[in-house]
């Protein structure tokens, strides 16, 4: 088995695999440019929260690396402009913000313009090696929840090319295949862009797990004919009260496992959770091009001048999630009261 990774620093340049050619075409890219960084994150070259997160910080750094004054605060000033471009390629994924802020907190203490260039990278390459501690942790605790259950279904891609490794939905896949614990897991193929069909299946393929593929529209059938006994799934944004942004057609899982009265998990690291808002209301949902849905393979499938409605993701309600994984533990509801002891801003009476 291979569980394949989508991010790599090497040589001080940034790799990512070009998940816009998979499955038929296993790419790699070097980044040189924050530009490069900017349009690889827009056009889900790279993709996934955790690993957008990542690309964005050594992009960040990268491009700092190359700053040619020797004024600090020049440097600071040449930085936060950076800084807003790139936290500009994705508005929904909160770990985007995460990890650049933590690069921008890690330089202030520096008194040169080299410490500073030193400490952005080397907060970036800790950032990438804790992701994939996290992800391995997020898995275990997962399996946890899985031991009994083997038939489990996903939707999109919050695997391994999504994060640093391991993933975290899927997380428990990898891992139960490296330990003998064999999964059927089903696929959503993940409208408009495939990401279920042309990611997922691609890599659980290579990790060796037993994956069957389904269109969106067979959830409910898939369920009911093929016995699922959960449903797991990524987040690109968790609010304080446990509301959870992710992929378009999340929130329809979410309604079938309270219909079938299965449970319907969440696996996200810390860095998703934004306790600075009160609840999905106001996660901002990123809107794509018409031509997503209009066309497929370049090809019109849809009238010329049809009107399109393509949001990215949809915000499934805390009460129909059963459970967060994240690194440090389980959450259950009531999600006000773990996730706010999880990030300290909750004291019971």
């Amino acid at each position: 088995m291979t569980i394949p990774t989508s991010i790599q620093w090497k040589d001080d340049e940034l790799i990512i695999l070009n998940q816009q050619k998979l499955p038929l075409i296993t790419e790699y890219l070097t980044l040189t440019t924050i530009e490069e960084v900017y349009d690889a994150i827009v056009t889900l070259k790279v993709r996934g929260a955790p690993a957008i997160g990542i690309a964005g910080a050594y992009g960040l750094a990268s491009a700092a690396s190359r700053y040619e004054t020797e004024d600090v605060k020049q440097f600071h000033r040449l930085l936060q402009k950076d800084f807003d471009y790139i936290v500009s390629s994705r508005p929904t994924a909160v770990n985007l913000m995460w990890a650049l802020k933590r690069l921008l907190a890690s330089s202030q203490a520096a008194t040169s313009v080299a410490g500073a260039k030193a400490a952005l990278l080397a907060e970036a390459i800790i950032i990438h090696e804790e992701d994939e501690t996290f992800c391995k942790k997020i898995g275990d605790y997962t399996l946890s929840l899985l031991a009994d259950k083997t038939n489990v279904m996903t939707i999109c891609n919050a695997g391994s090319i999504a994060t640093a490794k391991y993933g975290t939905a899927l997380a428990p896949f990898h891992l139960g295949q490296e330990r003998g614990k064999q999964f059927n897991v089903y696929a959503c193929e993940t409208r408009p862009l495939f990401q279920g069909a042309r990611l997922t299946v691609w890599e659980l393929q290579q990790s060796g797990v037993d994956v069957t593929l389904i269109t969106d529209s067979m959830a409910a059938h898939t369920i009911q004919a093929k016995g699922i006994e959960a449903i797991i799934v990524g987040a690109d944004r968790i609010a304080a009260n446990g509301d959870t942004a992710n992929k378009i057609g999340t929130m329809n899982l979410a309604i079938l496992a309270n219909a079938f009265n299965i449970p319907f998990y969440v696996a996200a690291p810390s860095s998703t959770f934004d306790v600075s808002i009160q609840d999905g209301a106001d996660i901002p949902i990123e809107e794509r091009p018409a031509e997503e849905v209009t066309t497929m393979n370049g090809q019109q499938v849809a009238p010329l001048e049809t009107k399109v409605f393509n949001p990215a993701f949809d915000v499934t309600p805390a009460k129909y999630i059963t459970a967060i994984i994240t690194e440090k533990g389980i959450l259950e509801p009531d999600y006000v009261e773990s996730i706010g002891e999880l990030f300290g801003v909750y004291s019971k009476q």
